[in-house]
Order: C-alpha cells, then sequence, then structure tokens
C-alpha cells in the first residue's frame, strides 16, 4: 500500500512525539548530518547547506512508503526535531528490517535515543509482525552498540558487505 493513501504512523512517549520528516527540519537536518562527532561512524557526505539538508528531506518524503518509515524525534509539545529513527530494508518474507538513528550532540546521554527506539521497536513488532531488527553501528560506536544491547540486540558474527569495521546487532523477537 502506497503511504499517501494513508496517515504516517505518529508514536507518542512518555517525552516525545515521533512524527512525519518536514521540509521546516532542514536547519536541524543540516546539524545533524554536517556535525563530525554524529557522522564520524557514518559512511556518507557531510551536508553543508540547508539546500544539502533539503534535496535530503526531499528524497525521504519522495521515498517513504511501507518499505521506508523516517521519523524526526521531537520533544513532546515542542516540534523541533532532536533526532530521527528510522526504519528501512524491509524483507516481508523473513519478517525483518533495519533500524538506524541519530540524535543531536547536545541531546547524547540523556535516554532520549532508548525511549524513542523503545516505541519504534514496539510499533514495529506489534503492527508490522516483524521477528527480525538488524543494526549496523561501527566497531568502535561503543555508544551505539552498548544502546542496541540495553534493547536486547545481539552481536551476530555475519561479516558485513566485508566491512571489517561495521558489526550486526540484531534483535530476534
Amino acid at each position: 500500500m502506497n503511504r499517501n493513501l494513508r496517515t504516517f504512523p505518529i508514536l507518542i512517549t512518555e517525552r516525545f512525539t515521533l512524527r512525519e520528516l518536514s521540509k521546516k527540519d532542514s536547519e536541524e537536518i543540516l546539524l545533524l548530518r554536517s556535525d563530525a562527532e554524529i557522522n564520524k561512524f557514518l559512511d556518507r557526505k557531510l551536508s553543508k547547506t540547508l539546500d544539502d539538508a533539503l534535496s535530503f528531506i526531499n528524497s525521504i518524503i519522495s521515498n517513504e512508503s511501507d518499505e521506508l518509515f523516517y521519523w524526526a524525534i521531537t520533544k513532546t509539545g515542542e516540534d523541533k526535531l532532536i533526532g530521527t529513527i528510522c526504519l528501512f530494508d524491509f524483507l516481508v518474507d523473513l519478517k525483518k528490517c533495519e533500524i538506524g538513528y541519530e540524535l543531536l550532540t547536545e541531546f547524547h546521554g540523556q535516554g532520549f535515543m532508548i525511549e524513542a527506539i523503545r516505541k519504534v521497536l514496539e510499533y514495529t513488532i506489534n503492527t508490522h509482525g516483524l521477528k527480525m531488527i538488524d543494526a549496523h553501528t561501527h566497531k568502535d560506536n561503543q555508544s551505539s552498540t552498548k544502546l542496541l544491547q540495553k534493547l536486547n540486540f545481539k552481536k551476530m558474527e555475519d561479516i558485513i558487505e566485508n566491512n571489517p569495521n561495521v558489526i550486526l546487532l540484531r534483535l530476534t523477537t
């Protein structure tokens, strides 16, 4: 089903509202995608301008479907994006997808991402009936690895695309 025919799933936690990404998020997306600390473990080109951020947002909006969910994380009652979570690479026959996330540096270490990811996992499992959720992280990104392990993701021995710097963590429900 094309997402344009239905409402994007808004998720609410104790402290956050996870909503659809929009063009008005361009300044915060630029901050996320240009911050050297956030991006040091990611294999992507840094954004340099608002146009780069808008181009990224437009690509997300045009590709959203039942196979890509991209949430803006906002504090409830506020509209400013503080991070993002996405679900992608759905393999319906295997009941599996991948999760990715990022958070503005000033919000690190406050338990925000674990709360937001828990809500997305609940949605993914309960609404889509998925049995496996994968996360790829850099072997040196201990914060991300520890976060995923707190959420019951387990390190897998799989080699990731011949990249020895990336590890696979998997949640099996």
